[in-house]
């Protein structure tokens, strides 16, 4: 049998168009393994086959295509929709893939004399009219079940109510006024769908005037009973704004944050319709090929709002982020949906809020997937086949030294177990006796006073070491532990590739000096990204602070345009460095004598890194 022939590029390349289209990469089997858009054909093909810059997996990609195929298109957005369409038909190895098809839930008004409002998924086929789209199903119910009990408007299937005879269960209960049964009047329900409809339209300042205006009638004709239900409808409504409302332009946004740490992604999607956060969904698309959180927001959305689900594309999508093909996505986007939409990132007053909130859910969700026990244990077992340990480690270390300049030099421990981080046991070390800047020694010194106590019976013996940094500190880690004679341990230094990117870091063995080549979507290498990343915040933490103390003075001394009087106010606000630090830019920006931009610069400089 005689092996597969390599994939001959340079033929293929030289009869390649210049023009926009798609790309379909099949290996011998005739898988499709990525499918990709791009504006000039040739030139973006060409770039998977140079010789140098390429990430493991664009390498491992190449080296599995056969074949590849090309679609001519009359423009780059026409080709990125097509390129959605293609990956959810085919769903590639190597794209992002959405591993939620269903199409999100509405509120449905019926077409009738007495309409009915329900749930509904799915095509639009009936006659009536459609509030969304919501987060969730159970969001949906939950604004039902408010709407029911404030107007009334019934909620059974239309066979349930053709065939009554009597009021139902939801009339007696004050959640129905019974239609069926002509208990109310055609002109009285009328108006209760009004309002309905009112209220899902956004329009809640002229319904509860509206409403108020009514209860001051009845109230007037003596009609008492009629005013307190009136009253009741009314502080219901407010109960409801209060609960979903955010002040701030009206109309249907999609707000998206993405965040990615450790080869683990999410994408948070905030849902704004007619001025409401009716809520929020996160999503965890597996990195494929993408190198940044822009890249990664760009595939998501394409696929998100292009990908075949029937998804509504809202008029305005605001992102926390610049994104490479910004005019493309957003040409594809109107021309998809039929209308003009807009995709933007910078944005001020509530949108601002918005996207901040977005944002941190993406971070903070993130966390907490990284934190899962489950996921854990499993790139503990990874690491251990990586390493060929004949036993699962239990407890990882790792070091990193921070410095500004040589001033006020840290060294963090952080230490990983199998629940995770084990914060109870992190450890600082400031730095003293060593030459400005000199990591080799900082390095050494941090290890010597944390292995010195292991001999001395203090704290427990790790069965990994990580030594952020390259051979230089390897070495000083190595010439340490002999030393204490512990060279019985594991240790790895983490060293940035040339790029500096995640996923292109060189791991090099103590001992042997061998280098650990792990794929950038290994669970390893993911593990060793986490410790690696924890230890550097770890780090600059505590340099910041050691910093700070040193200089004896307050860190918004350091800040351009405040001066004695704005300090002096700030402190008197919040009554402190801390609760400054904890303050938003919307919140600084209260203060007497601070501005929107004032406010801005200070949040900034307060969280530079």
């Amino acid at each position: 049998m005689t092996a597969a022939q390599p994939f001959d590029s340079a033929t293929f390349l030289k009869s390649l168009t210049r023009r926009p289209g798609v790309y379909q990469m099949l290996d011998a089997d005739s898988n499709v393994l990525y499918i990709g858009k791009a504006k000039n054909l040739k030139n973006r093909v060409s770039s998977y086959f140079r010789n140098r810059g390429l990430n493991s997996k664009t390498v491992a990609l190449v080296s599995k295509i056969d074949s590849i195929q090309v679609t001519v298109t009359n423009s780059e957005a026409e080709a990125l929709i097509l390129e959605q369409n293609l990956i959810k038909t085919h769903r590639p190895q190597y794209n992002i893939l959405l591993r939620d098809d269903k199409s999100y839930p509405y509120i449905y008004l019926s077409d009738h004399e007495f309409p009915r409002l329900g749930f509904h998924r799915g095509i639009k086929r009936a006659k009536g009219e459609y509030f969304g789209p919501y987060p969730s199903a159970g969001s949906v119910r939950e604004s039902l079940h408010h709407l029911q009990k404030v107007f009334r408007v019934r909620q059974c299937d239309d066979s349930y109510y053709r065939n009554r005879s009597r009021p139902c269960l939801q009339h007696q209960i004050d959640r129905c006024t019974a239609p069926c049964v002509a208990k109310v009047s055609a002109e009285e329900y009328a108006d209760d769908v009004r309002f309905t409809r009112m209220f899902l339209n956004g329009q809640d300042q002229q319904l509860l005037k509206e409403l108020a205006e009514r209860m001051e009638t009845a109230s007037a004709n003596l009609e008492f009973e009629r005013a307190a239900l009136i009253r009741d409808q009314l502080t219901d409504l407010r109960r409801m704004q209060d609960e979903q409302y955010i002040e701030g332009k009206r109309g249907d946004v999609d707000v998206l944050a993405a965040s990615q740490a450790s080869g683990i992604a999410c994408v948070h999607v905030l849902f704004v319709r007619a001025g409401r956060v009716l809520g929020s969904r996160s999503y965890y698309p597996a990195p494929k090929l993408e190198e940044g959180s822009a890249e990664l927001l760009f595939s998501f959305i394409s696929q998100y709002y292009l990908g075949g689900m029937a998804r509504e594309v809202p008029r305005d999508i605001v992102i926390d982020q610049d994104i490479p093909d910004h005019d493309v996505l957003v040409s594809a986007l109107s021309e998809y949906s039929g209308r003009k939409v807009s995709v933007s990132h910078k944005v001020r007053s509530n949108r601002a809020e918005w996207v901040k909130l977005a944002s941190t859910a993406a971070q903070q969700n993130l966390e907490a997937r990284l934190a899962n026990r489950q996921s854990i244990a499993t790139r503990f077992e990874a690491l251990q086949e990586a390493l060929q340990l004949s036993e699962l480690p239990q407890r990882i270390e790792c070091f990193d030294i921070s410095h500004s300049s040589g001033e006020a030099t840290v060294a963090s421990c952080v230490v990983f177990d199998l629940s995770g981080a084990r914060k109870t046991d992190y450890r600082r070390f400031n730095i003293e006796g060593v030459q400005a800047g000199d990591d080799y020694a900082a390095m050494a010194q941090a290890l010597r006073r944390r292995f010195a106590r292991l001999q001395k019976g203090e704290g427990r013996k790790p069965d990994i070491v990580l030594i952020d940094g390259g051979k230089g500190q390897l070495s000083e880690a190595e010439a340490v532990l002999r030393e204490l004679e512990l060279t019985d341990l594991c240790v790895l230094a983490v060293a940035k590739g040339p790029t500096r990117k995640a996923g292109m870091e060189h791991i090099i063995k103590a001992g042997s000096r061998d280098e650990l080549v792990l794929a950038a979507d290994s669970s390893a290498l993911h593990l060793i990204q986490q410790v690696r990343d924890e230890s550097h915040r770890f780090a600059i933490t505590g340099h910041r602070a050691r910093r700070a103390k040193k200089r004896n003075t307050s860190e918004l001394e350091s800040i351009q345009g405040v001066g004695s009087k704005r300090r002096h106010a700030l402190l008197r606000y919040f009554g402190g460095l801390q609760e400054i630090q904890r303050a938003s830019v919307q919140d600084l920006s209260k203060v007497p004598g601070i501005s929107e931009k004032t406010a801005s610069d200070i949040y900034n400089s307060l969280h530079s890194d």
